[in-house]
C-alpha cells in the first residue's frame, strides 16, 4: 500500500478567485476517499487536476510519483487509461448505442475485435447490475432512466480495467433507491476489482457508506481528513454544520 495520487502545496486560481492555497491531499492505493465541501469551493477542480484536465498554478500533482503537469500528450493518454472519470451528468454520447458508449475506450485504445468489444461491454454492464437485458446494448442513452445512465457511465469507466476511478457527484439528481444502488456499485468495484476510488459528493449518507476516508474542503484546502466514524463524532463547528446541513452543501 502507498500513495497513488498526491497533491502537494497546490495553488489554483481562476482570475481573482483563489480555489486552492497550499493544498495537500493524498489518495492511498485501494481506498475510497470521498471529497466533501460547500458549493463552488472547487471539489471537482481537485479531481480534474488529478488527470491533467486542469493544471495547478503552483505545487505538485503526482500520479505514482510522476508530475502530471509535465506529461506529454502520450503520457496523458496513458494516465487516462489508468484513471477513469465518471462525470456528473454521465457524459454519454447521445448519438451512440449503449454498446458503443461502454466500448468507446476499447475502440479508441485497443485492437480488440467487434465481438470482443461487445463481450467486454456486456461484462461491464453486468458488473453494474444491467446484465439482465441483452437488448440494452443496442439502445440509445435517451431511452434510459437517470439511474441507468449513471450505471452505464460507470460501466464505461471500467472497460479498460483502470487502477483508479474518479466519481464526480455520482448520485446527483437520483431518487433514494438509485442513490443506494450507486453506492453499492462503488463498494462492489472497490472490492471485486481492487480499484482506488475518489468520490466527490455532497450526499453525506453516501459518503459515510462508501468511504475509507473523508476529506472536507474548507478555506481553500483540506484541514479535515479522517475516517467516516471520526467525522460522525467530530465536534469542529465547520464539520458539524456541514454534516447537519447548516451550510450550502450543493454540488
Amino acid at each position: 500500500m502507498g500513495a497513488v495520487i498526491e497533491l502537494r502545496r497546490v495553488q489554483k486560481s481562476f482570475g481573482t478567485h483563489t480555489v486552492y492555497k497550499d493544498m495537500d491531499l493524498t489518495v492511498e492505493e485501494g481506498e475510497t476517499l470521498t471529497v466533501i465541501g460547500g458549493s463552488g469551493q472547487g471539489k471537482s477542480v481537485c479531481m480534474k487536476m488529478m488527470i491533467g484536465l486542469l493544471i495547478a498554478d503552483d505545487g505538485d500533482v503526482l500520479f505514482h510519483g510522476a508530475e502530471v503537469s509535465t506529461l506529454d500528450p502520450e503520457g496523458l493518454r496513458a494516465l487516462r487509461r489508468r484513471v477513469a472519470m465518471v462525470f456528473q451528468g454521465g457524459a454519454l454520447f447521445d448519438s451512440m448505442s449503449i454498446r458503443d458508449n461502454v466500448g468507446y475506450a476499447l475502440i479508441e485504445h485497443t485492437a480488440m475485435t467487434d465481438d470482443e468489444i461487445t463481450a467486454r461491454a456486456w461484462q461491464c454492464l453486468d458488473m453494474v447490475g444491467l446484465g439482465e437485458d441483452r437488448g440494452l446494448l443496442s439502445r440509445m442513452p435517451v431511452s434510459l432512466s437517470g439511474g441507468m445512465r449513471k450505471r452505464v457511465a460507470i460501466a464505461r469507466s471500467i472497460a479498460l480495467q483502470p487502477e483508479v476511478i474518479l466519481y464526480d457527484e455520482p448520485t446527483t439528481g437520483l431518487d433514494p433507491s438509485n442513490i443506494r444502488r450507486i453506492g453499492s456499485m462503488i463498494l462492489k468495484l472497490q472490492k471485486e476489482l481492487g480499484v482506488t476510488s475518489v468520490v466527490v459528493t455532497h450526499d453525506m449518507p453516501t459518503a459515510f457508506r462508501v468511504s475509507n476516508r473523508i476529506a472536507m474542503l474548507h478555506d481553500r484546502h483540506f484541514p479535515f481528513v479522517d475516517t467516516p466514524e471520526s467525522f460522525k463524532h467530530m465536534m469542529v463547528p465547520e464539520v458539524r454544520n456541514f454534516i447537519q446541513g447548516r451550510v450550502d452543501d450543493g454540488a
